[in-house]
C-alpha cells in the first residue's frame, strides 16, 4: 500500500496530507469548487488558503501562520512541487488548483448561479480594474463592492469600517488580494466578522487577472519554474523570497521523501510474514 504522508484528521471534508507540517488539500479545481458552492449553499464561514512552496516555508518559521493554515477550510495545492509531493505519497488524483485559475472559474460559476463577489486588497485601483475586466468577459458577473486597504496596519476604528461595509454589500465570496502571509492572518481574524461564507486569499491573482502583471507562460507553470518567471519580472521585491523558499523547500522535501521511503520500508519488513522453521520427523 503506498504511503499517502500523515492525514490530518479534523472536521474538514476534505482529505489533508501533511507536507512539511501543512495540511494540504488533496483536491483539484473541481473540487475546489465544488467545496465553495457548498459553503455558499450551507452559508457557513470558511477561509481558503491558496498555498505554494512560498506558504509552507513561512508557516515553518511561524507557528500561528501553520495553525493559521491546518484551520483552513480548505488549504489548496497553488504550486507544482506540492502537487509532486502529494502524487508522489499516493495522492494521484491530485492537480493544481493556482489562484487566478481558481477565480476564473469560480468567477465564471458565480455570473451563472448569482453568486455575489467582493475584492479586497491590491494596490490603488487595482481592485476596480479587476471588477471592469471581470463584468466585460461575464457582463451576469455581481460585484458588490472592492476596497483597497492601505499597506499599513489598520487603526481598530479604520478596521470595523471596513468590516461593515463588506458586510453591508452582502458578498457570497470576498477575494483577498493582500499576499501571503498577510491576507492569511487577515481571514483568520475576520473569520465570524465577516458575514460572508467564503474568504480566498488569492494574492497576485487581482494583478493577474486584472493585466497589470503579466503571468508566466503556461509551460514553465507546469513545469514548476513559475517562480523564475516573477523573480526576473520583480527582481528586486522578489529575490530575498526566492533564494530562502526554492532551496530551502527543495532540500526539505527530499529530506521528507526520504524519510517516508525508510518508514515504508521499515513497516513493510515489520508486516511481512515469519516463515515457519524446518520441523525435523525422527528416521
Amino acid at each position: 500500500m503506498p504511503n499517502r504522508g500523515r492525514i490530518f484528521a479534523s472536521s474538514h471534508s476534505d482529505e489533508r496530507v501533511d507536507i512539511l507540517g501543512v495540511g494540504i488539500s488533496s483536491i483539484d479545481l473541481d473540487d475546489a469548487v465544488a467545496t465553495i458552492e457548498r459553503w455558499i449553499i450551507e452559508r457557513s464561514r470558511n477561509y481558503v488558503c491558496i498555498t505554494g512552496a512560498h506558504g509552507v516555508m513561512e508557516s515553518r518559521r511561524d507557528e500561528r501562520l501553520r495553525h493559521i493554515h491546518n484551520e483552513a477550510g480548505m488549504v489548496t495545492p497553488d504550486g507544482m512541487p506540492l502537487v509532486w509531493l502529494l502524487r508522489l505519497f499516493g495522492n494521484n488524483r491530485t492537480n493544481r488548483v493556482y489562484g487566478p485559475d481558481l477565480m476564473r472559474k469560480m468567477t465564471a460559476v458565480s455570473s451563472l448561479r448569482g453568486y455575489r463577489q467582493f475584492y479586497f486588497g491590491g494596490s490603488e485601483g487595482v481592485a476596480d480594474k479587476l471588477k471592469r475586466v471581470l463584468i466585460t468577459a461575464h457582463p451576469e458577473l455581481e460585484v458588490v463592492g472592492t476596497l483597497c486597504p492601505p499597506f499599513r496596519e489598520l487603526t481598530p476604528e479604520e478596521d470595523r469600517t471596513m468590516v461593515a461595509a463588506i458586510n453591508a454589500a452582502r458578498p457570497d465570496i470576498v477575494w483577498v488580494g493582500l499576499s501571503t502571509p498577510k491576507q492569511e492572518f487577515w481571514m483568520a481574524n475576520h473569520l465570524g466578522t465577516i458575514e460572508a461564507p467564503v474568504m480566498v486569499g488569492v494574492g497576485a491573482a487581482f494583478d493577474f487577472l486584472a493585466g497589470v502583471k503579466r503571468q508566466a507562460p503556461v509551460w514553465m507553470q507546469r513545469n514548476g519554474i513559475e517562480w523564475l518567471f516573477r523573480l526576473c519580472s520583480e527582481p528586486r521585491r522578489l529575490w530575498r523570497r526566492y533564494a530562502y523558499v526554492v532551496p530551502g523547500f527543495a532540500i526539505l522535501a527530499v529530506g521528507e521523501v526520504m524519510r517516508r521511503a525508510v518508514r515504508t520500508q521499515h513497516t513493510t519488513a515489520a508486516l511481512a510474514p515469519i516463515g515457519r522453521p524446518d520441523v525435523h520427523t525422527p528416521q
